[in-house]
């Protein structure tokens, strides 16, 4: 029996070996006649674009699949509007028809606001939208939230998607299920598992700490630890019997996770031992000038439960270590109480050793303590007397421009205060020292930030730019400013555009931020509507 080779299997083989080595059988192949078997090489292609059409016209439809299980559900939220969907399309194709910055780091700013405006986006964008989210997980949230329920419907049925039904989301489209059903919870991925934690404490504090509860005995010692910290949604002093207990977890890592969440809970059994302890370590002295430190002689077991370790982690001698951390817990309402003196007054004395009252060795600790409590316990007061006045240029206050007096970091610091404050505070910094220590302050301000905050960056690249410095030194700014900076702020950019040199490293970088800004604006006007 004579069998017949495949002639696409026949141009195959020749493509491979060569013509020269597997010469095309004239008689083998259809519409051999049609091509010049003069030239074999422009023949095979020839033929192979022939056999294509041949291939591809005699497809037969495969049958026709039901889909699988019930279609999407409907999004009863209004569609964006075109000109805003157009831009999204571009935004996630990363087209800009310009020289701009990076549209990738503009995607962010458009999801968070259209999630705000609580739009949806085509159906057709979704797929994208999804795609997206799952290169770069700083985007799942809002895009998840953005998504809806057609963005579940469809990761239920592409594994390249589940993330979105791990990704936590306050998305007031989504119906979870009913939270008496936990089947999730008891059979899920670890990370679904903590998503429906995450979920069930922000509608329900209390049965999200049952649900814990009740499997907290057979929980691995990492997973107890990721699932303790969930509970930062709606802590409460219901919390404090269940987190006290946790302070005998035989892993130190839950221990150090439950003592700080009931650090934040002033009322607690813990922050009184702490303030207990606090009170021991620094007193005013009787002339009421000055503060005296007694550090802890010792870490023993009753401070070992309440999260302190006995060897610090960063080095540090072992009695400032246990300073640290004993002031840190403490509520910060203790030394007013105690005192009788302003989170001010108090900042402004001396701090002495109680054997040597003429040392200041103590005054960071006390001081750096004093922060990781404030920033801890969101008090706003404190951070504030942390952080000092705004800096004062030269001439306007005291003759020379003032520090700010925090020690450690003071964008943690910043971030506890009201954001109008916190661009205010910001923008009087940039204003004496410039940008080169403002990154992280800059970082701690809401976006877009305020009209004066964006005057004073655009003062301080003036400033920058006549000085002589080069763009890159503040590349980190720059980048930041693209984002952030008020769109308004565009007609001042492209004027120090208009008045650097032409053609110059600072002229290029003002035009790419002004035409930034531009993009942004109208960016943002079609998501108005």
């Amino acid at each position: 029996m004579t069998t017949i080779q495949d002639p696409w299997e026949i141009l195959q083989t020749s493509a491979l070996l060569g013509t020269d080595r597997r010469p095309l059988p004239a008689t083998a192949l259809p519409f051999a006649d049609a091509v010049d078997p003069a030239d074999p090489a422009t023949a095979l292609l020839e033929l192979a674009a022939l056999a294509t059409v041949r291939r591809r016209a005699g497809a037969l439809p495969v049958p026709a699949t039901r889909p699988p299980g019930p279609p999407a559900p409907e999004d009863p939220r209004p569609e964006l509007p075109e000109p805003a969907a157009r831009r999204l399309a571009a935004l996630l194709a990363g087209r800009t028809g310009g020289t701009l910055a990076n549209l990738t780091e503009l995607l962010p700013q458009w999801l968070a606001t259209a999630r705000a405006r609580g739009l949806r986006p085509p159906a057709a964008l979704i797929p994208g939208l999804l795609d997206a989210a799952r290169a770069r997980g700083e985007l799942r949230s809002d895009a998840v939230a953005l998504a809806g329920p057609p963005g579940r419907w469809l990761a239920e049925r592409n594994p390249d998607w589940r993330f979105v039904l791990r990704t936590t989301t306050e998305d007031p489209t989504h119906r979870p299920a009913d939270p008496a059903d936990h089947q999730l919870w008891h059979e899920g991925l670890f990370a679904e598992r903590v998503t429906h934690l995450t979920l069930l404490r922000r509608r329900d504090p209390a049965a999200g700490l049952e649900l814990l509860r009740s499997t907290w005995s057979t929980e691995r010692a990492e997973d107890r630890l990721l699932f303790l910290d969930a509970l930062q949604d709606g802590l409460s002093p219901a919390d404090e019997p269940f987190l006290e207990a946790a302070l005998g977890d035989r892993s130190k890592n839950v221990r150090a996770t439950a003592a700080e969440l009931l650090s934040t809970l002033p009322g607690s059994a813990l922050a009184g031992r702490m303030a207990e302890r606090a009170r021991a370590a620094v007193r005013l002295a009787e002339a009421r000038t000055h503060l005296l430190v007694t550090p802890p002689a010792e870490c023993d077991a009753r401070m070992q439960r309440d999260g302190i370790t006995p060897k610090s982690p960063t080095g540090r001698g072992e009695r400032a270590w246990w300073f640290g951390e004993v002031v840190a817990a403490a509520p910060l309402a203790v030394w007013p109480d105690s005192t009788g003196l302003t989170p001010e007054q108090l900042l402004a004395l001396r701090v002495g050793d109680s054997i040597d009252e003429t040392s200041s060795s103590w005054a960071d600790d006390l001081r750096e303590a004093w922060a990781r409590a404030a920033v801890r316990q969101h008090d706003a007061d404190w951070a504030r007397a942390l952080l000092g006045p705004a800096p004062v240029p030269p001439g306007r206050g005291a003759g020379r421009a003032r520090a700010p007096r925090a020690t450690g970091a003071p964008a943690k610091l910043l971030a506890v205060l009201p954001p109008e404050e916190r661009a205010a505070w910001t923008a009087a910094f940039i204003g004496v020292h410039g940008l080169g220590e403002a990154f992280q302050l800059l970082g701690a301000c809401a976006t877009p930030w305020t009209p004066p905050l964006s005057t004073a960056v655009v003062g301080a690249l003036a400033r920058a730019a006549a000085s002589g410095a080069y763009p890159w030194s503040h590349s980190g700014v720059l980048g930041m400013t693209e984002r952030a900076l008020a769109p308004g702020a565009a007609d001042a950019v492209e004027e120090l555009a208009a008045s650097a040199a032409p053609d110059s490293a600072w002229s290029e970088t003002f035009a790419r931020l002004a035409g930034t800004l531009r993009f942004r604006a109208a960016m943002l006007a079609e998501l108005a509507g």
